[in-house]
């Protein structure tokens, strides 16, 4: 299933200032029943964002149920976003809430590739950018950062950083590309080695 594609994205900026935001805070694995991508966003950070097991009373201290930050789609971290397990539903459930770009100092091996295959871009800063940026916003509640993929560039205000971002993860964000799409983009190839195949070994070759 094709993610939202974006070149340039300017949304509502979040700071959760924390280091080593694993993947079981992102999303509790209670929650990791389903296998379709949507439907993730409600539970996310739930442990924090709720005072009860149902998800029915909000924790007003938690950022992301205070006013003006209910549709944020940028979010300031610390190091090592994103570590623990392996599995990709921690990002499923950051696209399915709305969050394009995570700004941080580090992010997890693992994390960092599933992000790309959701339609988030991972900017990597350093920690006195992060710390720059964040007093910014804390400064300037509910105000918006501008992500350009083009320039690798990102701005708050008067800043202005660059970062770096692999070709690859840049072009599954631009174009929305997960990986069955990366794969259909061979389709020809790839029916022509199958006929190959038939011919040389039709023994392989399964009925149904």
């Amino acid at each position: 299933m094709s993610v939202g594609n974006w070149t340039i994205h300017t949304g509502v900026a979040v700071s959760i200032p924390r280091e080593d935001i694993d993947t079981d805070q992102i999303l509790p694995k209670q929650f990791m029943k389903l296998i379709d991508k949507k439907g993730f966003g409600k539970h996310l950070f739930f442990d924090w964002r709720y005072l009860d097991t149902e998800g029915k009373v909000p924790n007003p201290k938690f950022i992301l149920n205070q006013d003006g930050y209910e549709n944020a789609s940028v979010l300031i971290a610390g190091k090592n976003f994103g570590c623990g397990s392996s599995r990709e539903h921690a990002p499923w459930a950051l696209s399915d809430f709305g969050f394009k770009a995570i700004l941080a100092p580090s992010f997890a091996d693992i994390f960092s590739i599933n992000s790309a295959k959701n339609g988030i871009a991972l900017v990597r800063l350093k920690e006195e950018e992060i710390q720059n940026i964040n007093e910014w916003v804390s400064k300037n509640s509910g105000s918006q950062i501008r992500i350009n993929l083009e320039t690798l560039e990102v701005q708050a205000g008067d800043y202005t950083f660059p970062f770096q971002l692999d070709s690859a993860s840049i072009n599954r964000i631009r174009n929305g590309w997960d990986d069955i799409d990366i794969t259909l983009k061979n389709s020809n190839e790839i029916l022509e080695f199958e006929g190959i195949r038939r011919k040389e070994k039709p023994y392989l070759e399964v009925y149904w």
